[in-house]
């Protein structure tokens, strides 16, 4: 029997600023490791012979602040990898926090990508919570694997903040910490594999989710290219770097304890130079030196950013540590090597006390360079000592123990010395690329022998149209429809009288027979499309076909009877009558006022291990279905699979099952009669809210995007983005 391999993959990290070459590391906290680390990845993934092509997606980016290179839409960077730039949201450059409201956008415009090229990846691998999302909606609509690196988690990353004494607000509103620990149980999830970077990640962070699954998680060390960094030689050029650092300092021939971090409270400089001012020993031993990105203009930065640096001046003047602490306001990522040649020459030491670290890049290259390494106990860096036996961990959040592991370090030569020998020798024999991409290759093609082949919607079909229609009109029934018959009359005259391209569709969470029904009792003219049972049904023309493929789909690990026997023993559910039952939808009335919160309903599903979407409508309803179906997924299947632009369908609602099909590339409309579960996606650019009610209000929609002549799409504009409560 033959087995599916590993031919194409999609490697998705959404923000930050990624390009093929002189990376801009440290410019803000989303241009980092992250960025490095899958550009690499995509290079060494296709050097490998089993791989024909790496696309790396990323987000396009159009702003004069930064190069025109994050606006070119492709990007060659290896024979067989390249950069895929994916335009969403608007066109300037945005920090990670602000692209939650425009995912749905990315997932469209993927979609469109994929169509475009007549080919999809055999794996999506999504990189940090936002392409976590973004990459398992992808999956779930394409039938593909999808493998998931969280980088960071958020669950940690808020546990720690709240231990450094940031509010529980301020968390939430300068890190959208909801949406992201949400997205990050979205994908953990929907993965097949997480691959992650250390034991540590597993036992102890990952642990924090609902949706852990040890057999899921793969501990697969990261390679690191090397290349550029080695112990000190001699007649090496001094940099700029150099002379700026030293410019700093009275006694430049001290050892020098290094950080080198963006300026966010996680990575805690201010606990480091707390440390060292009030330290006299490590004063009286060595210089510290700073390197917290590029900064032209303080008063310009990022507000969180700009705190950070304004706290570390105000600490080096406090202890009056002028001549002893160097921080350059700019550095050259090719300057960065020279950087760790600099510690290593004076003896001196790199620290990485971040309250979390993920894995530890800076580290390794620390290692590659000769310079031993102080680092945080949480996180990557403990699998790096273990592995390099070149340093020794502290608690972060100790000043003591960390004061007393740089002196040990600085004063005990012969510690010192072991050190250095042992991170240049252990190095590059545990963390080659080569190394990692023979078992990540490995792990993902037994996932691929697992699957089942992907449905016919996800081989990149050639396309085909739904018959002499080039744009469709979807609308709910109970409520967008219905509810002034004057109104619908209006609005099925305005259809009849349009072009005859113009088509008309239903999307309900109402099961097939009662839609049959309604639609004979209004006098509802036939449909090309109809989707019912909340997105789990879908019907094309005048004999109702019954589209297969999807049903194929969407049976992807769903076990109604596993989720009956668990929900219907929590208190507030009840089971709706038969008639609202179906094969792929089980509808319960839930009275809230008894009833668990929805989060900890989804709880209660997740820790019995069942993998299916809520929905709630009109605070009294909850439907349950498969994780890949839902009424926004089912209207990109149908558009997908027909060749259907996004842009090109309009659709009308009015309650909380509306929401999946209203977000998105296409052009939302909400009646004036809608229930406040969408009031969130209020002053999204492609999502009107009418005042006029029920049928008058899809009019006044249809009119706004003047959809039945040359439509208008509102330009994309930034969102205040709003999470769930």
């Amino acid at each position: 029997m033959s087995h599916q391999k590993v031919k194409r993959i999609a490697l998705i990290s959404l923000h930050g600023l990624i390009r093929g070459e002189n990376l801009e590391l440290g410019r803000d906290e989303d241009t980092g490791g992250q960025t490095r680390y899958v550009l690499e990845l995509a290079r060494a993934l296709a050097e490998s012979p089993e791989v024909d092509r790496v696309d790396l997606i990323t987000r396009q980016v159009v702003d004069d602040r930064v190069s025109d290179d994050y606006a070119k839409l492709e990007e060659q960077i290896s024979e067989k990898a390249f950069i895929v730039r994916i335009p969403f949201g608007p066109k300037r450059y945005l920090s990670k926090t602000k692209l939650w409201p425009y995912l749905e956008v990315f997932v469209d415009q993927c979609l469109n990508h994929f169509q475009r090229s007549h080919s999809t990846p055999d794996v999506i691998h999504g990189h940090y919570a936002d392409a976590g999302y973004g990459g398992g909606q992808l999956a779930r609509l394409l039938g593909v694997p999808f493998v998931f690196t969280g980088h960071s988690l958020g669950r940690v990353k808020k546990s720690r903040l709240l231990e450094s004494g940031v509010s529980p607000e301020n968390i939430e509103a300068r890190y959208a910490i909801t949406a992201r620990i949400e997205a990050e149980e979205f994908a953990l999830e929907t993965c097949s594999l997480i691959c992650t970077s250390t034991h540590q990640e597993v036992r102890e962070q990952y642990e924090c989710y609902e949706h852990y699954v040890p057999e899921r998680m793969e501990v697969i060390p990261p390679g690191v290219d090397l290349s550029a960094f080695h112990p000190p030689r001699e007649d090496e050029p001094e940099t700029q770097l150099q002379r700026d650092i030293e410019s700093f300092l009275h006694a430049t021939d001290k050892p020098m304890i290094v950080a080198m971090a963006r300026p966010d409270e996680r990575k805690n400089l201010e606990m480091l130079v707390r440390t060292y001012g009030e330290s006299p020993a490590l004063q009286r031993e060595a210089n510290l030196v700073l390197i917290m990105g590029s900064r032209d203009d303080l008063r310009s930065m990022p507000a969180g950013q700009r705190t950070v640096i304004s706290n570390v001046l105000n600490l080096i003047d406090v202890y009056d540590l002028y001549g002893k602490v160097a921080y350059p306001k700019r550095q050259k990522s090719e300057e960065v090597p020279a950087l760790y040649r600099m510690i290593t020459s004076s003896r001196g030491v790199f620290i990485n006390a971040a309250m979390t670290e993920p894995f530890g890049l800076t580290l390794l290259e620390s290692a590659a360079s000769g310079a031993p390494i102080v680092a945080t106990n949480d996180g990557g860096p403990s699998d790096i000592i273990a592995n390099c036996k070149n340093g020794t961990l502290v608690d972060p959040f100790d000043s003591k123990a960390i004061e007393k592991a740089l002196m040990h370090a600085l004063i005990d030569s012969e510690q010192w010395n072991e050190w250095s020998k042992a991170g240049l020798e252990n190095v590059c024999t545990h963390y080659l690329w080569a190394r990692h991409v023979k078992r990540y290759l490995r792990d993902v093609n037994e996932i691929l022998d697992e699957a089942t082949a992907p449905p016919e919607i996800a081989r990149g079909r050639k396309t085909r149209r739904l018959p002499q229609i080039d744009r469709l009109i979807i609308a709910d029934i109970d409520n967008t429809l219905t509810g002034d018959e004057e109104a619908m009359r209006s609005f099925f005259e305005l259809i009849s009288e349009a072009e005859d391209h113009i088509g008309f569709g239903i999307a309900t969470g109402r099961c097939f027979e009662d839609v049959v029904q309604l639609m004979e009792d209004f006098n509802i003219p036939h449909p090309e499309v109809l989707i019912t049972s909340v997105g789990t049904e879908i019907y094309y023309g005048k004999n109702y076909t019954l589209d297969q493929s999807w049903r194929k789909h969407i049976n992807f690990r769903w076990e109604p009877d596993r989720i009956r026997e668990v929900l219907l023993g929590v208190e507030g559910l009840y089971l709706q009558e038969g008639s609202e039952q179906s094969k792929f939808k089980i509808s319960f009335k839930v009275d809230f006022s008894i009833a668990p919160k929805l989060a900890a309903i989804k709880r209660i599903m997740r820790e019995n291990g069942i993998r299916a979407k809520t929905i709630v409508s009109l605070d009294m309803f909850l439907d349950i279905i498969p994780v890949r179906a839902g009424s926004g997924v089912s209207i990109r299947h149908m558009a997908f699979k027909w060749g259907f632009p996004l842009e090109h369908i309009l659709i009308a609602g009015d309650s909380g099952n509306d929401e999946g099909m209203l977000a998105g590339s296409t052009l939302g409309v909400v009646v004036g009669n809608y229930s406040k579960e969408l009031d969130k996606l209020r002053n999204y650019p492609r999502i009107y809210f009418a005042e006029a009610h029920h049928a008058a209000g899809i009019i006044e929609g249809i009119k706004y995007y003047n959809f039945l002549d040359t439509i208008t799409i509102p330009m994309e504009v930034e969102v205040e983005f709003e999470a769930d409560a």
